[in-house]
């Protein structure tokens, strides 16, 4: 198969080979549901309620199949995953095994590069109380109420009574998370434990900081006391340009960053943005992110939302994550300038079709700026997107402010990697 790179850009990338595996309709819908599960994660909740998995017409995969992937397995040249339970392609057998990110999040912990000055709390015991009020209690946290919901477990909001804080805590069902398989020699906990270590290292103002963990082995339930974010993200109606720029200005910060610590979201998008009371922008959900070692980020599992998904992981071959990472980036912003997704159809293959073949839709009307950026940054070629360092500088970004600056955190990792680059280069 001809490499992507070599197929030109935006109208020009032919999809060279269809997904295997047709997404229809549910049974008695007009498609309105099909359309929704498109706009998430493979197995996301879809009524706010705690989804074990047994009703199969709520997700992709076959409700008795423990596979969150969104074909049949059986498939070897559509499967996201590596075919030994990696993430990551093949190596030829003359180069060494790439290393998995668990084994790169505790080199890089065992190295002193973490940009946090204070540790994450980690708690091994439960203890389950009642306030004055009769409010449920976990520890010091009192229970509030459930603010989301998702594949595993739900998000509630707690209120620590040492600080008087509020707190956004996940809580994951252990059992069920150990039993669904994300790749074959991985389940849904790998990816919970991989989010926490990631998120240990993490600090920076446009990403969601990880406060405590509290697992009791005596306990089915896994608990992520995370910062606690006012409001979440909504395009339906766009968010006019000044709005739109001063968010994605945050965005493109806080993947930058990422970034330069070798890590990769894989699931931007406006659900996983959330919004402070003084309208910052924080980056959520590190569930399906990577890490990678050496600039390699070529990855092969691709276990984001569809409509956000970039050409070349329609493909089901190997992607570069920063570019993909990218991709969803522009995706998010053309959702919040116009309301609406660029790509969408009614099944995963129609979405995939427009994604890989239709043009970006651009309003006559647009500013001329920012047309050219959303060209760029859903440009269909990966090798021709623009980055985000280079989106960055752009003059829509840039506006009346200025370059979106670079932050300099305490491991000093990301600076470090720049350096070395332009010394290189020099």
């Amino acid at each position: 198969m001809a490499d992507l790179t070599d197929l030109g850009c935006c109208s020009c990338f032919s999809f060279l080979r269809k997904p295997s595996v047709k997404v229809g309709r549910p049974r008695e819908t007009d498609g309105i549901l099909s359309q929704d599960l498109l706009k998430r994660q493979s197995s996301e909740d879809l009524d706010g309620s705690f989804y074990t998995g047994d009703d199969p017409d709520r997700s992709f995969y076959n409700g008795n199949d423990l596979d969150r992937s969104f074909y049949n397995g059986d498939d070897p040249d559509r499967s996201f995953y590596d075919r030994d339970g990696t993430d990551y392609v093949h190596e030829s057998d003359d180069e060494p095994p790439r290393k998995r990110s668990e084994d790169i999040i505790l080199s890089r912990a065992q190295s002193g590069f973490a940009c946090r000055e204070s540790l994450v709390k980690e708690t091994k015991k439960v203890f389950r109380s009642e306030d004055e009020l009769g409010n449920k209690m976990i520890n010091q946290y009192v229970h509030l109420g459930k603010i989301g919901a998702g594949s595993y477990g739900k998000v509630v909001l707690y209120r620590n009574i040492k600080d008087g804080k509020l707190y956004a805590v996940k809580v994951l069902n252990k059992p069920y998370m150990m039993k669904v398989r994300v790749v074959r020699s991985e389940t849904a906990m790998s990816d919970v434990l991989r989010e926490v270590s990631l998120m240990k290292m993490l600090d920076h103002p446009n990403v969601v900081n990880l406060i405590e963990v509290i697992d009791d082995p005596n306990t089915d339930k896994f608990y992520m006391v995370l910062e606690y974010v006012e409001g979440k993200m909504v395009c339906d109606n766009g968010l006019g340009e000044a709005t739109s720029r001063k968010y994605l200005r945050d965005i493109i910060a806080g993947v930058i960053y990422l970034h330069s610590h070798n890590i990769i979201h894989g699931d931007i998008k406006p659900d996983n943005l959330l919004v402070t009371s003084t309208g910052n922008v924080k980056i959520g959900d590190f569930s399906v992110s990577q890490i990678f070692e050496d600039d390699d980020d070529l990855l092969w599992r691709s276990p984001g939302t569809p409509v956000f998904t970039a050409p070349e992981c329609c493909q089901g071959s190997a992607y570069h994550g920063r570019a993909a990472d990218t991709w969803a980036v522009g995706v998010t912003l053309y959702c919040m300038i116009t309301g609406h997704y660029p790509f969408l159809g009614d099944t995963l293959q129609e979405t995939y079709d427009k994604i890989v073949n239709d043009p970006v839709e651009i309003p006559d009307d647009m500013n001329p700026q920012l047309a050219d950026l959303l060209q760029k940054i859903l440009c269909k070629d990966p090798g021709d997107r623009i980055t985000l360092l280079a989106a960055a500088e752009h003059p829509w970004v840039a506006g009346d402010e200025g370059p979106v600056r670079e932050y300099f955190c305490r491991c000093g990792f990301g600076r470090r990697k720049r350096i070395d680059f332009q010394e290189t280069v020099q």
